[in-house]
């Protein structure tokens, strides 16, 4: 069958259907809800104090915003949020602005930010710019006009703004700032944080520059004032693809920190969490040292007891199972491989990260850092299972599965939505073990579960609903899961439209699943044809998504005696084979 069964990323059963049918997902990096709550204490550094009663009422804002959220208030936070924005907006109306209503501005944005309206926090963004803007003008040496007001100067600007390219103006603007503003510091990297959540990277690059020229200017290039625009950059850097200069902030940032703080300091494990997470993408070889360092030092800080050198345990095993696994085909003719040509510890050390995850789950069970229902905790639970399915302990990895899915009935019952996505990973777990019967009898309650909560048209029925197909289709009940494919098929259609990838997916099983029943050949060709198609426009004419399907239609058009049709297609099948064949590296 041309489906492969992956297990699910418990954050949520709204699977994405875009992923890569061969990609397993990855270890998560559990560290992270504490690295990140670091790395926000790290941006509370400011280099000089706002006006102290100001500053007093901007975290006090900020802070109720924060409970409001918490408490499920999001209605009230909102009205908070825009009660603030229209004083300021009166403000600068009246003829005021300035670095206090930048900062004003920042911290309703954040709000927006921790909301989620982004939006609104694109808005704000602009109109934070623009108070630079005016307060960059009225200090230039040549105003506009004494008579034009803050007002006038505000409107030509942005005009001017909108009339040339938006960086080059913010670049002319921010030339005229003086670097001795109070929080325009903070400012800055607020903003450079919150255009990279928005996806303005560039925009955020500069930003967080200019926050680190001033703050290296008055403070020096070792200052630990340093480190929030340095994780910054490194964290935008990162994410474009310029990883050579991501290391590089990073890399500065632990040095300062080493100099200024000591080899073994707790400050030390947010630019490692980073450097780690960065490397392991393309240098997974170099990812162990940055997590083994954070290991190290909450085991001599805190114990190796404690629940925050469980999460390290689990980011060390993430490493070694990174180690040397370039993609999850090479990963399958590796294991295919290894018993005969060399030890399965070349393959990462994975035995050694096995270990590890299950020293870190029961670290972090007896130490009840987080309880048994935790996500997190869920998560390791589905990465070590993956990790046991795909080295050959299925029975291993089976058990945790169950254990997942006990603990999940156990807190949440057993018709709540959540244990879905337990259900279908038993049963893909078992569909590996071909045991298709009670892959098909899991794959129902989970399907029946999710029409009870999201309707029978929902597009997130289609995960299971087509998972259920091929289980069918392995038990020869073909006709019913030729049904359950068209159905798919209509969903996913008008959910995501007719050449999306989804839709591709569809096909490709009802091809299989028609062929069994013996449908007309020319028809079926036709609908590979279909998926061909998609598939070049999502995955590109060189995939290994379009080098599956070539497969298939050149097997049919053999079949149909269309030599023709078939030869050119044969050899540009041929050359994707080679290509792929050649990306496998011993």
């Amino acid at each position: 069958m041309p489906l492969v069964l992956n297990f699910l990323d418990t954050n949520s059963v709204l699977v994405d259907y875009l992923r890569s049918e061969r990609q397993i997902i990855n270890p998560t990096f559990v560290l992270e809800e504490q690295v990140v709550h670091q790395s926000n204490m790290l941006l509370d550094i400011s280099r000089k104090p706002l006006d102290n009663e100001l500053e007093i009422k901007l975290q006090e804002l900020f802070n109720e915003v924060k409970s409001l959220i918490r408490t499920g208030n999001r209605n009230d936070a909102l009205d908070l949020l825009q009660a603030n924005f229209v004083a300021v907006k009166e403000h600068l109306g009246s003829g005021g602005g300035g670095i206090e209503e930048a900062a004003i501005v920042d911290v309703i944005a954040l709000g927006y930010m921790a909301i989620g309206d982004l939006k609104m926090v694109g808005n704000l963004l602009d109109m934070g710019q623009k108070f630079l803007i005016v307060f960059a003008y009225v200090i230039d040496k040549e105003p506009l006009s004494p008579h034009h007001g803050l007002l006038s100067a505000f409107e030509f600007l942005y005009s001017y703004c909108i009339q040339e390219e938006y960086l080059l103006c913010l670049n002319k603007v921010v030339d005229g700032l003086t670097d001795d503003e109070p929080i325009l510091d903070s400012v800055l990297m607020h903003m450079g944080s919150m255009y990279s959540a928005l996806g303005k990277f560039e925009q955020s690059i500069l930003l967080y520059r200019r926050a680190l020229a001033i703050i290296e200017r008055e403070y020096g290039s070792s200052s630990t004032f340093l480190i929030p625009p340095l994780l910054g950059l490194g964290k935008v850097l990162g994410f474009i693809g310029r990883a050579t200069k991501a290391v590089d902030m990073y890399q500065r940032a632990i040095s300062i920190l080493e100099s200024s703080r000591g080899l073994e300091s707790e400050k030390l494990v947010v630019p490692l969490f980073a450097l780690g997470n960065l490397l392991i993408k393309d240098k997974a070889t170099d990812a162990e040292s940055p997590f083994m360092r954070i290991l190290n030092i909450y085991t001599k800080l805190y114990g190796a007891n404690d629940g925050r050198v469980g999460m390290a345990m689990c980011s060390v095993a993430n490493a070694k199972c990174a180690k040397g696994i370039l993609s999850v085909s090479e990963w399958i003719v590796f294991a295919s491989l290894s018993l005969l040509l060399f030890p399965l510890r070349s393959l990462g050390d994975v035995d050694e990260a096995i270990q590890l995850y299950r020293e870190a789950l029961q670290v972090l069970k007896d130490s009840k850092y987080v309880t048994l229902d935790d996500d997190m905790m869920e998560k390791i639970r589905i990465d070590l299972a993956e990790l046991l399915h795909e080295v050959g302990r299925a029975q291993e990895g089976q058990d945790l599965l169950e254990e997942c899915l006990l603990i999940t009935e156990k807190y949440r019952g057993k018709e709540h939505p959540s244990t879905v996505t337990h259900l279908i990973n038993l049963a893909t777990s078992y569909s590996r073990s071909k045991n298709f019967v009670e892959a098909e009898r899991l794959l129902r309650t989970s399907l029946r579960i999710m029409m009870k909560s999201v309707g029978p048209d929902d597009q997130s029925i289609t995960f299971p609903m087509l998972h259920l197909a091929v289980t069918l289709y392995n038990l020869h009940k073909h006709e019913e899961a030729e049904q359950l494919a068209l159905e798919v098929l209509h969903i996913r259609e008008t959910a995501f439209g007719k050449e999306s990838p989804p839709v591709g997916e569809a096909l490709d099983c009802l091809v299989s699943i028609q062929s069994k029943l013996e449908k007309d050949d020319s028809e079926l060709l036709e609908l590979l044809k279909r998926v061909l198609r998609i598939q070049e426009k999502a995955f590109g004419p060189d995939s290994e998504e379009v080098m599956e399907t070539l497969i298939k239609i050149v097997y049919f058009l053999d079949k149909m005696g269309r030599r023709d049709e078939k030869f050119p297609l044969q050899k540009r099948l041929s050359m994707l084979r080679n290509k792929y064949k050649q990306t496998v590296r011993f």
